[in-house]
């Protein structure tokens, strides 16, 4: 059985550090991936050769004992066997999925057999089928959560039911429909992995009855009786915050828009600083006259002749 220099496999001196060993195998393990070399044999001998040299370097105490022995390795056969103190396993745990390619590790050494005869000596062997794949950051999730102009303008909290758990978001005001929110670590957990993917919100606004929101600011259309258009005098306008009164000039024409400064919605990011309210009026004309009232008309057009 063969010395088998794992420093040389990778590239790399005796005195490389960790993150050399690493770049060098991910290197290697790109260019001779089973997905990128189908049916190579040499390329799948080769990717096991680097696997394991990576197997042993980038394990300090693997490396420690390789270093101490180094050519005179035969003498570990007497002392490394399955029950004693000295024999050692460790699963696999670099590699199983090398930059997008994906994992064939346990079909390509449950084929082959394992690592070397050389590697199971030095360090007791592994049962086919054990290698497992890295630490996984878990599967990001994603909900929407429905909420009403009021409560975007206000702010508000939710219970969001995940099915395994129910948390509670607090939202601050000024929120954006489709604004996306990120909550880390609240997605699924990862396989043997303590670090579970995030939890993205996404906000939707339920259409309002009276005022439309682009960006920060609010539009609405509010009647206006003939009277007060022609006269003049306060109109009564909804706001988020309640009713205000609203001062209308004398022959104020159809379609007219007025803007009540700092009354629209709070930014989310300055909530302090707020939009304004853009307030369109649409004059009514009366239904359902009486006679004398249709007399005043008959008179008034007869005046404006």
């Amino acid at each position: 059985m063969d010395y088998k220099d794992y420093y040389k496999v990778l590239g790399v001196t005796k005195a490389a550090t960790q993150d050399e060993i690493k770049k060098a195998y991910r290197k290697l393990a790109i260019k001779y991936h089973p997905d990128k070399n189908k049916g190579n044999k040499q390329a799948e001998e080769k990717f096991k050769e680097i696997a394991e040299a990576n197997d042993v370097l980038s394990d300090p105490e693997k490396r420690r004992k390789y270093d101490e022995l180094g050519s005179n390795w035969n003498q570990y056969q007497n002392y490394s066997q399955p029950g004693t103190d000295r024999y050692s396993r460790r699963n696999y745990q670099d590699g199983a999925n090398v930059d997008g390619f994906s994992d064939s590790f346990n079909d390509l050494f449950g084929r082959a057999g394992g690592f070397s005869d050389f590697f199971n000596m030095f360090f007791g062997g592994r049962d086919e089928g054990t290698f497992t794949q890295p630490p996984q950051k878990g599967t990001n999730l994603q909900t929407s959560v429905p909420l009403t102009l009021e409560e975007a303008f206000s702010g508000t909290s939710k219970i969001i039911d995940l099915g395994f758990e129910k948390i509670r978001l607090n939202i601050k005001p000024g929120i954006h429909d489709g604004q996306k929110l990120k909550i880390k670590g609240k997605g699924k957990k990862g396989s043997r992995s303590t670090t579970p993917g995030d939890l993205f919100v996404i906000i939707t606004l339920n259409p309002h009855p009276v005022f439309t929101r682009k960006e920060n600011d609010l539009y609405c259309r509010i009647p206006l009786n003939i009277s007060t258009a022609v006269l003049g005098g306060k109109l009564v306008v909804p706001t988020l915050t309640g009713y205000v009164n609203m001062t209308i000039p004398y022959e104020t024409e159809n379609g007219k828009t007025f803007r009540l400064k700092g009354m629209g919605m709070p930014d989310y990011d300055y909530p302090t600083v707020k939009g304004d309210l853009y307030v369109t009026i649409y004059i009514e004309v009366p239904k359902n006259i009486s006679t004398e009232e249709r007399e005043l008309y008959k008179k008034l057009a007869g005046l404006r002749k």
